[in-house]
């Protein structure tokens, strides 16, 4: 069936868009870093670009990977990210690339200057959050961090707990008064 080119979707624009009209579209999360949010009260977060090679990809893409030791650092106006283990691409050949290799991670200048600034001040880190995949790309959700006292994680483990307490009494509540 012919269809004049007038009516067919354009590449780019609202029909790549997401559904609530956002670029981007999906993501697919590969991993993420839990103790971050635990150890770290999270003062602002980035999405930036890395840097993989082909192995890297394609073992990423089989959601190998852990970020728990993983922590960025601005090294001659360039982010990298340390420590994030991505493990042998079980199919690679010689071109296999090393598990915790440093990756460079993609943010514009002003970010990386905001970062470098702040990471600098006594108690700030810069952690890496979660990898995804976002329209096809390696994406890093990175976190400008200060690190919490012990007293802070007991006091914030309490509130989730709470939380989680009064959810389950209302949701109680809630079936009693359906069924009763």
């Amino acid at each position: 069936m012919y269809v004049p080119k007038e009516s067919q979707p354009k590449q780019g624009g609202a029909a790549a868009k997401g559904r609530d009209g956002e670029k981007g579209g999906k993501k697919k999360i590969v991993a993420q870093n839990k103790k971050a949010r635990h150890d770290y009260a999270i003062i602002d977060t980035y999405e930036a670009g890395i840097v993989l090679t082909g192995t890297e990809v394609k073992s990423l893409r089989q959601g190998r990977t852990s970020l728990t030791d993983g922590f960025v650092q601005i090294d001659g106006g360039e982010a990298w990210l340390h420590n994030a283990h991505i493990p042998e691409y079980a199919q690679g050949t010689w071109t296999n690339h090393s598990a915790r290799r440093k990756r460079k991670l993609l943010l514009h200048r002003e970010e990386i200057d905001k970062l470098e600034s702040k990471s600098q001040e006594t108690g700030h880190t810069i952690v890496p959050l979660a990898v995804y995949f976002k329209d096809g790309r390696a994406k890093a959700e990175i976190a400008l961090a200060r690190g919490k006292k012990e007293y802070d994680k007991r006091q914030t483990l309490r509130e989730k707990q709470d939380r989680r307490e009064s959810d389950r009494a209302i949701a109680a509540a809630k079936r009693k008064q359906r069924g009763g």
